[in-house]
C-alpha cells in the first residue's frame, strides 16, 4: 500500500476517537466513550469496573497524546493523528495494542456478564455501536471475532484486531 493510500485509510479512522465531533481528539472523547458503554451497559461509574474503564480511557489517551499530539496542546488534530499513525505506528501495530489493551480490557469487563473476561457475540456488537461503529459492520464484526464459533469473544480476540483496524495493516 502505498504512503499516500495508508495516510488517506487512517484519516478515515479519526472519526472513530472524535466522539463529539469537534475536529479533534481530547481527554473528553475518550471520557464520553468510557461514559456510553458504562450507561449501555447499565454499570455504575463508581463501581470497580466503572473506576477501571475510565482509568483505561485516561492510559489509551494518555498513549495517544504520546505518539500524535505534537504541539502539547492536549488536542489531536486530524493532520497530527495521520502523522502519529504514519511514523510511530505503521510499522509497529503492536504499539497501538498496547496502548488499547487496558482500555479494551476493562469495556470487556463492563460488557461481560461473567468474570471468565468473555463476552457474547451480540454484547460485543452492542460495545461497537457504542464507540460509534455501524450497526450492520458492528454485528458482522462481533461474528467475524468470534473465530473458535464458541458465541463469545475475548480480549485475546479483540485487542490485535483492534490494532490492525487502526493501524491498517497491510
Amino acid at each position: 500500500m502505498s504512503s499516500t493510500e495508508y495516510e488517506r485509510r487512517i484519516a478515515a479512522r479519526f472519526a472513530t476517537f472524535d466522539q463529539d465531533g469537534n475536529g479533534h481528539i481530547d481527554r473528553g472523547d475518550f471520557n464520553a466513550a468510557a461514559k456510553a458503554l458504562l450507561a449501555e451497559f447499565a454499570v455504575p461509574a463508581r463501581s470497580d469496573k466503572g473506576q477501571a474503564l475510565y482509568a483505561g480511557a485516561e492510559a489509551f489517551w494518555q498513549g495517544m497524546a504520546g505518539i500524535a499530539d505534537r504541539d502539547g496542546d492536549q488536542r489531536i488534530t486530524r493532520e497530527e493523528f495521520v502523522t502519529g499513525a504514519v511514523k510511530r505506528l505503521r510499522d509497529n501495530p503492536g504499539r497501538f495494542a498496547e496502548i488499547a489493551r487496558p482500555f479494551l480490557h476493562a469495556a470487556l469487563a463492563v460488557a461481560g456478564t461473567g468474570t471468565d473476561g468473555r463476552v457474547a457475540v451480540a454484547d460485543t456488537a452492542r460495545l461497537l455501536r457504542v464507540l460509534h461503529v455501524p450497526a450492520d459492520t458492528a454485528q458482522a464484526v462481533a461474528a467475524e471475532l468470534d473465530a473458535d464459533t464458541d458465541g463469545h469473544v475475548t480480549e485475546a480476540d479483540l485487542v490485535p484486531a483492534f490494532a490492525r483496524y487502526f493501524t491498517v495493516a497491510e
